[in-house]
């Protein structure tokens, strides 16, 4: 299920300041090595203006100057050293925002289990934790520091064209307020856009995705053209969302850009007349060229905090709006009770030594309402094979799931060799086995990056594959496409278990470890099953196949949610 983008702007403007706290650090330092730029930058202005007043009006030498020359290239550089280092600190905090994001998505995505991400699109899981996660960049790393910044920098270039000429530094006040407001007003317009956009390229980028998982069914029913034509469709509507972003972007870099040059160009309008003497209000009067110069050299400096900002306003819209899809998502993970003794969270129940599974009182209700389990208790002996039987939607895999930690229950307890659900690594075999673009090795080595060639090949032999790798030229280095594509249901499910194998898990289940599978298939994976059993291994099997249920040890019926001995 894709996550209905509920939370409200405040609500992420508050996310986002809470993330700020931890990195005030970084954050303050980006300020101040701003706020060092700035000052360096009238320390640059002021030495290039006593520069030119010394060389038209004191009519000096060059070469008397070279003191004041090396004073202005040593601001120029001490000026960038500075902006290098607030980029530095800024990026800094930028990068543990991410990362602590990032982490509250995969606690998110752990909580919520592969069951109920199953409905969500893999394209817009890879949105959040790429495009979205990185969104946050802009607001952390440019628009934070630049908030203070457009206060700070222009007050100390205000202070030092005050003491030159309080009127100059009049017409600086009252253009200034017009940038933030003009800005806020775009802005407001930009923080929906930006929502819609994040909205749209998740769904684009899913439905892409899924069309290429499908292309050969696609090309099996003569659907390519229109898929095509869907994709074209839906990649249009995103194109005029983006030319709409773009749109409020290029507007509002226009009326501020508008704004600051007006305002620039009454203050260089005064300073002209001043120094023709056509202005003698004030301290029109007193004008020097240094210090006309100066005030002048200083307005856009003055501006030009705010004018980033404004760039950066974009950056806050994008953060806001990937807050918000990022926020819904944390915020979906399910809620476990912990006020009261059944919280599968916060109690494992006590059980026998010799018990390596222990369920008790077991609830659990689909968000649709429909009872999946309905008060389940069973016992499973260490070392023992379980298998879980009886008709399709009886709760078999839901109780599977359960153990796994897949699922968190409503109420009950569940202890796994004496803890929580998932705290313990243990084997799984799913319905549809997970494998990975590379090649037999590389799918082995993900539950055990340290094992020999040797090694791999021995646990493929026991799953009966020995002989098909073998055949191969490249060996356990030829290649596997994506979700098993090449190899039958039989080989994907085989490989898959030979990771149990390899692994040495102590606890593995299986859900429907034979269905859809040939006879000589069923055989080598009810053979590889028969190992692990004698190895010692604790098996939770779901199936409803004869033949798996002839090598239990113990047999629980499911039915309409309820788990009985057999």
């Amino acid at each position: 299920m894709e996550p209905d983008p509920q939370t409200n702007v405040a609500e992420a403007r508050r996310w986002l300041r809470s993330l700020s706290g931890d990195v005030r650090g970084p954050l303050l330092a980006a300020v101040a090595s701003g706020v060092l730029a700035g000052v360096f930058t009238v320390v640059q202005m002021g030495f290039l203006a006593a520069i030119i007043q010394a060389v038209l009006v004191d009519d000096r030498a060059l070469a008397s100057l070279t003191g004041w020359f090396a004073a202005l290239i040593a601001a120029v550089v001490l000026r960038s050293g500075a902006q290098g280092l607030q980029t530095r600190f800024a990026a800094h905090g930028s990068a543990r925002v991410q990362d602590r994001v990032r982490r509250q998505l995969l606690a998110s995505w752990s909580d919520t289990g592969p069951i109920r991400l199953m409905d969500t699109s893999a394209g817009t899981l890879a949105r959040e934790w790429l495009d979205h996660v990185t969104a946050l960049h802009g607001y952390f790393a440019r628009f934070q520091p630049q908030m203070w910044l457009s206060v700070i920098s222009p007050l100390i270039i205000l202070v030092v064209v005050f003491q030159l000429d309080w009127l100059a530094a009049i017409f600086l006040i009252l253009a200034a307020p017009l940038i933030p407001l003009f800005m806020a007003l775009v802005g407001m317009g930009a923080e929906s856009v930006n929502q819609r956009h994040f909205e749209t390229v998740a769904r684009l980028s899913g439905f892409f995705l899924d069309r290429i998982r499908g292309l050969t069914t696609l090309q099996l029913f003569g659907q390519t053209a229109s898929a095509a034509e869907a994709i074209r469709q839906r990649s249009d509507q995103y194109r005029r969302l983006t030319m709409e972003t773009l749109r409020i972007a290029f507007l509002s870099s226009a009326v501020l850009e508008f704004f600051s040059s007006v305002a620039i160009a009454v203050v260089a309008i005064y300073i002209g007349f001043g120094l023709l003497g056509s202005i003698q209000y004030g301290p029109a009067a007193q004008l020097t060229l240094f210090s006309g110069l100066f005030v002048l050299l200083l307005a856009p400096e003055f501006f030009q905090p705010l004018r980033q900002l404004s760039q950066h306003y974009h950056d806050r819209a994008s953060a806001i709006g990937a807050a918000r899809l990022l926020l819904d998502r944390i915020q979906a993970a399910p809620v476990q009770t912990t006020d009261h003794s059944h919280s599968p969270r916060t109690m494992a129940p006590a059980g026998s030594s010799d018990a390596a599974i222990k369920v008790d009182r077991v609830n659990l209700i689909f968000p649709n309402g429909r009872p999946g389990l309905i008060d389940v208790s069973l016992t499973v002996p260490d070392g023992s094979t379980t298998v879980i039987t009886g008709p399709s939607g009886g709760g078999k895999s839901t109780l599977l799931h359960v153990i796994a930690g897949f699922l968190h229950p409503d109420s009950g307890t569940v202890s796994v060799r004496g803890g929580l659900p998932g705290q313990t690594p243990f084997g799984w075999l799913g319905q549809s086995p997970f494998l990975q673009q590379g090649s037999w090795a590389n799918n082995l080595r993900l539950v055990a990056p340290e094992a020999t060639d040797a090694q791999i090949a021995e646990a493929l032999a026991t799953v009966g594959l020995g002989q098909l790798v073998a055949g191969r030229p490249e060996g356990i280095n030829s290649a596997v496409a994506e979700s098993g594509v090449g190899l039958s249901g039989g080989q994907a499910r085989r490989l898959s278990l030979a990771r149990c194998f390899l692994a040495d898990y102590p606890l593995i289940l299986l859900d429907e470890p034979t269905a859809g599978l040939d006879a000589a298939s069923e055989q080598q994976v009810i053979r590889a099953l028969g190992e692990l059993a004698h190895r010692g291994k604790t098996l939770v099997i779901s199936t409803h196949h004869t033949a798996v249920l002839a090598m239990a040890d113990e047999v629980w019926t499911a039915t309409q949610g309820r788990a009985h001995h057999a």
